[in-house]
C-alpha cells in the first residue's frame, strides 16, 4: 500500500501551483465552450449550464453526523444511539435525478471530465461546512475510498481518487493514499441495505501515516454509510485522530422526505 503523505509540503507553493494549473484549465474551457451534460444547452467554461445547475437536488437541512433530513440541522435520533465511526459527513447533493445521472456518466460512461464538476460542489460544501459556526477547522488530509485490485483493472480509474484531486487543488488540502481495500464482495448496490453492512466488514486497512490527525474518507455516493463508516473504523484504528465522511451526493432511504 502506498502510505504517501507530505506533511511538511509547503501549502503556500502548492496553492499557488495548483491554481495556475486551475486558471490554465479555465482559459482552455473559454476557449472551447461547453455543452451542458445535461440539457445540451451552450454553458460556456461550465459543464452544466447555469439553469440546470440551479436546479439540482440539494441537501437541506440535515443531520450533521449522517446528512439524512433532520429538522433544524440537529443531530438525529439514531447517530445518538449509536457510537458511529464517521464525525461529521458533507454532502452537497441528494442522489436523485439528475445528479445520479451525472454520477453514473463519470463512473460507468468515464466522463472524466464530470470529476471537475464533482469536486467543485464538494469542495464548495466543504468551504462552507468549515465557516459554519461551531464548525472544526478544515481536515489535513483527503483519503479516497479506494477500489479493489479488481475492480480498479476493470474500470480502469477510481472515481473517489479522481473526484477528491479536484477537492484537493481547490482547498489546499494534501491527498494521503494510506487506505487499502483487502476484501472485495459483490457491489453494494447490488445487495439489500441489511446485506451492505456485512459484506464489507474488515474489508479495509489503514496505514498509521495519518497518526492523530483530522482526515476526510471521500468518495462519490453515500447509500447506507456502511462502506464508507467501515473505510473510517480502519482510519480510526490506525491512529487517525477523527474521520469525516465528504460525498458529492447522500442517498435517502425509503420514505425519507426531500
Amino acid at each position: 500500500m502506498d502510505a504517501t503523505f507530505d506533511s511538511h509540503a509547503p501549502r503556500a507553493r502548492l496553492g499557488a501551483a495548483t491554481h495556475v494549473a486551475r486558471g490554465t484549465l479555465d482559459a482552455i474551457r473559454a476557449l472551447l465552450p461547453q455543452a451542458c451534460q445535461l440539457c445540451a444547452a451552450a454553458a460556456g467554461s461550465a459543464l452544466v449550464c447555469p439553469r440546470c445547475a440551479d436546479a439540482l437536488p440539494r441537501i437541506g437541512p440535515a443531520c450533521p453526523r449522517c446528512a439524512l433530513p433532520s429538522a433544524g440541522s440537529a443531530v438525529c435520533g439514531a447517530c445518538l444511539a449509536r457510537d458511529g465511526a464517521v464525525s461529521r459527513t458533507i454532502a452537497p447533493f441528494r442522489y436523485a435525478h439528475p445528479v445520479d445521472r451525472l454520477l453514473q456518466r463519470l463512473k460507468y460512461a468515464r466522463v472524466l471530465a464530470l470529476a471537475d464538476w464533482a469536486a467543485d460542489a464538494l469542495a464548495g460544501a466543504a468551504g462552507a461546512a468549515v465557516l459554519a459556526p461551531g464548525s472544526g477547522p478544515i481536515v489535513d488530509a483527503l483519503v479516497p475510498l479506494p477500489l479493489s485490485a479488481a475492480r480498479m483493472r476493470e474500470r480502469g480509474f477510481n472515481q473517489s481518487r479522481e473526484i477528491a484531486r479536484g477537492v484537493s487543488s481547490r482547498l489546499d488540502v494534501p491527498l494521503a493514499d494510506v487506505l487499502e481495500r483487502i476484501r472485495d464482495g459483490p457491489p453494494q448496490a447490488s445487495l439489500a441495505w441489511d446485506a451492505r453492512a456485512r459484506n464489507v466488514r474488515g474489508a479495509f486497512r489503514a496505514s498509521p501515516a495519518l497518526r492523530g490527525r483530522t482526515v476526510a474518507v471521500l468518495d462519490d455516493v453515500m447509500t447506507t454509510g456502511t462502506t464508507l463508516g467501515e473505510a473510517a473504523r480502519a482510519l480510526s484504528g490506525a491512529g487517525a485522530l477523527r474521520v469525516e465522511a465528504w460525498v458529492v451526493a447522500r442517498t435517502l432511504p425509503p420514505g425519507a422526505d426531500a
